[in-house]
């Protein structure tokens, strides 16, 4: 194996990721790699499946994943660098990220947003509602507003950093749907050394010719409803 297709590119997790994060990774490709998964999809992705859980059984152990740093990076240093980085100086230093990396960012960014709309909910709730009437339908005011404004604002600042990767790599924003990543996930990881910008031209085609008037509609209706609650969210951003 050489430095350019590591087990860490396999996870798409950086040299220095922490066991729980190397674990969440293993778990999030384990969905979409899995054959049972992609059965009725006529794919293949045992042999894929395999390269995980193999780089997962040896980063997830310490004493394994030390020999395997020095046998690949001539070190048992675990070297501290960023995801994707910006600016002159970061140029020839850093090792390309895989599709891996986008496909965790445009995930994570997803969940943000969830969990920023149940709070956004709350506190619109909250403002119709007093405080005498929830005490009357057995509600207390268990969470001040001040304090759901305040993981708003960080949710939408960790929104900011998600935003960030994805533009920096060239995707555009209707490809940051869970459908187009994960369909150019499970393509991009049968010939991992393609340019993943070429995905993009196949999955349009792939969408016109296999889904239905009524599944497009779906697919448009969410990337727009997507695009409607990261306004909402970047609205709170400092």
């Amino acid at each position: 194996m050489t430095n350019a297709h590591t087990y860490y590119d396999i996870l798409g997790v950086s040299r220095d990721a922490t066991s729980e994060e190397i674990t969440a990774a293993k778990n999030a490709l384990a969905k979409i790699y899995h054959p049972d998964a992609n059965v009725h999809k006529d794919i293949d992705t045992t042999g894929l499946m395999q390269e995980i859980l193999e780089a997962y059984r040896t980063l997830s152990d310490p004493q394994k994943r030390r020999a395997y740093n020095i046998e690949v990076f001539g070190t048992a240093e675990q070297r501290v660098f960023r995801t994707f980085t910006v600016g002159p100086e970061d140029q020839g230093d850093e090792e390309p990220a895989s599709f891996v990396t986008y496909w965790n960012a445009a995930n994570r960014l997803h969940e943000t947003i969830r969990k920023s709309i149940r709070l956004m909910d709350r506190k619109t709730q909250k403002k119709k509602l007093s405080h005498r009437f929830l005490r009357r339908i057995g509600k207390t005011e268990n969470q001040d507003p001040a304090e759901i404004s305040r993981q708003i604002t960080e949710l939408s600042e960790q929104a900011v950093e998600y935003i960030t990767i994805l533009k920096l790599a060239g995707i555009p924003m209707h490809y940051w749907s869970a459908d187009a990543m994960n369909w150019m996930l499970v393509r991009w990881g049968q010939k991992q050394s393609m340019d993943y910008h070429l995905l993009f031209a196949k999955y349009d085609s792939y969408v016109e010719e296999t889904k239905s008037g009524t599944e497009k509609m779906r697919l448009k209706s969410q990337t727009r409803r997507m695009h409607h609650n990261l306004k909402r969210l970047l609205s709170y951003s400092s």
